[in-house]
């Protein structure tokens, strides 16, 4: 099957494409990525160190680095064109995908599934109608109450005691409002950063993904349900929010935890 993967330059999609590209090894894949999520308005201070940590830090330092050196590296973990060549396709950026040029970089994959993980670009109608298996995402957050970005943020802020992954179809320019195919559950940890328990989410996520990815490869139909109204859309957290969520001694990203994970691109 030919598997078009819509993703995000960042650490969680990253290691979220180290689960998913070997595990497709019998498909054809295409990979494109956005450059960020969201406008381009001053962020927080807070959200400002959270992007150094899940984009800066990988993208302009160590994947560079990695990718021109002389000899492979032999980590756990691939950077992205590493995961592209594993793959045999290429790995570039698509930030205008519903028209144009980008439209047409796209329609050229001929997709018959999209995979979208943490992608920025709302999909518009044309290139939702595009692979005749549809569009499936993978959202860190439990739908309907969750919907937007940083879901993760809000269920810790709330105080919820789980937090979850919602794999669902999407089937028109709404967000995150598609067809329920599975969800999946995490128990929150203490002491734990907001970027740990994403990035834990996803290990739950990629299996129901490449489980659904499965059971269209052989001609079935997926089970879904439809979601219940109502629920909530959240953006980027505010200043007060950010003070809120610390003072209940949570952190977004721990630059210990981070170090782990970046040992492991290193090997």
């Amino acid at each position: 099957m030919n598997i078009t993967i819509l993703a995000n330059r960042d650490l969680a999609s990253c290691v979220v494409l180290n689960q998913l590209v070997p595990a497709l090894a019998d498909h054809e894949l295409s990979l494109f990525l956005s450059a960020s999520v969201g406008g381009k308005s001053e962020l927080p201070w807070q959200l400002q160190a959270l992007k150094f940590f899940e984009q800066d830090l990988f993208n302009a330092l160590l994947f560079p680095a990695l990718d021109n050196a002389e000899l492979p590296a032999q980590g756990r973990l691939k950077t992205f064109q590493g995961l592209a060549e594993l793959a045999g396709t290429t790995c570039s950026e698509l930030n205008h995908i519903n028209a144009g040029e980008d439209f047409e970089r796209f329609i050229s994959t001929a997709p018959e599934l999209v995979i979208s993980i943490r992608y920025g670009i709302i999909l518009r109608e044309r290139v939702i109608a595009v692979p005749k298996f549809g569009v499936i995402n993978l959202h860190s957050g439990l739908l309907p109450a969750y919907k937007g970005v940083m879901a993760t943020f809000r269920a810790m802020l709330n105080g919820d005691s789980e937090i979850g992954m919602t794999l669902h179809y999407i089937d028109d320019p709404t967000i995150d409002t598609g067809r329920i195919i599975e969800k999946t559950a995490l128990e929150v940890q203490a002491g734990r950063s907001y970027l740990w328990h994403v990035l834990e989410l996803y290990d739950e996520g990629c299996v129901s993904l490449l489980r659904a990815i499965e059971v269209l490869a052989s001609g079935a139909q997926l089970q879904c349900v439809e979601q219940a109204a109502g629920g909530n859309y959240y953006s980027f957290p505010n200043g007060a929010e950010l003070a809120a969520f610390e003072a209940k001694s949570l952190q977004l990203v721990d630059s210990a935890e981070v170090l782990e994970l970046a040992r492991q691109f290193l090997g």
